[in-house]
């Protein structure tokens, strides 16, 4: 099988299971109780610092020869999101809670397509090692079954902000079309992807990172629903942890 199509099935099926995830707003009423979306947030918030943690940073920290490039790449994710806080959201009438949700996410994507490209690249260039195969096979599935929770993190808190249906169903499918983008492209360039993913991968954590401490800790913890929301936090963050280990 050509290693480009293989590349579009694996990252395919990850968007797939992206957008399957987004498509759970349609499932909810428009109206919810503040304590069940502080739940959606909490558990938006924990599968995200999860995320952050197993799937971005220990990966950056295991593939780079040293701690300064996933240090360099982290910093540089938590300056991108303060910019983008202090200037571009100053600029466009989107709250920038929902923008930023938005922005981590799919940047969070990119890395994670990367990983998959990668992987059946260097099967291909080793085809006397089936195991390479089989193992970019299984790590497509994991990022995939990891994604569908991460589709209902960015669009379960965007249709609680009073965005429609639809558009939160669009966008959360949106965080996820950068992996086939970014996967097929790094089958082209895999020598040089391999470089440069350990500042990726860390530069996507500090972002998530990021917008869970600035943005959605603060709206979890308003009002009367501080205990529910903490619960929806560790139930996100466990499911994630779960997911990653099994499947990372």
């Amino acid at each position: 099988m050509n290693v480009l199509f293989s590349t579009f099935l694996g990252t395919g099926f990850a968007f797939l299971m992206t957008a399957a995830g987004a498509g759970c707003v349609f499932l909810v009423k428009n109206k919810m109780s503040g304590r069940l979306k502080s739940i959606f947030m909490g558990v938006a918030a924990g599968i995200m610092l999860a995320a952050s943690i197993w799937s971005l940073l220990m990966p950056a920290i295991e593939q780079a020869d040293n701690v300064i490039p996933v240090a360099a790449g982290f910093v540089t994710g938590v300056i991108l999101m303060i910019v983008l806080d202090e200037i571009f959201f100053r600029c466009f009438k989107i709250k920038k809670k929902n923008l930023m949700l938005v922005t981590s996410v799919t940047i969070h994507n990119i890395p994670e397509g990367m990983a998959i490209g990668i992987a059946f690249a260097s099967a291909w260039l080793n085809v006397d090692e089936p195991a390479l195969f089989a193992g970019a096979v299984s790590l497509a599935i994991g990022i995939a079954i990891q994604n569908f929770p991460e589709g209902l993190a960015v669009s379960m808190p965007l249709k609680q902000e009073g965005i429609s249906t639809c558009k939160s169903f669009l966008l959360g499918c949106m965080s996820g079309s950068v992996e086939p983008v970014f996967g097929i492209a790094v089958c082209l360039l895999a020598g040089r992807a391999r470089l440069i993913m350990p500042g990726l991968l860390s530069f996507a954590a500090g972002c998530m990172i990021f917008v869970v401490f600035e943005e959605l800790m603060p709206e979890i913890h308003m009002g009367d629903n501080s205990k529910t929301g903490t619960i929806g936090v560790i139930s996100g963050f466990l499911l994630m942890m779960v997911l990653d280990v099994a499947f990372g």
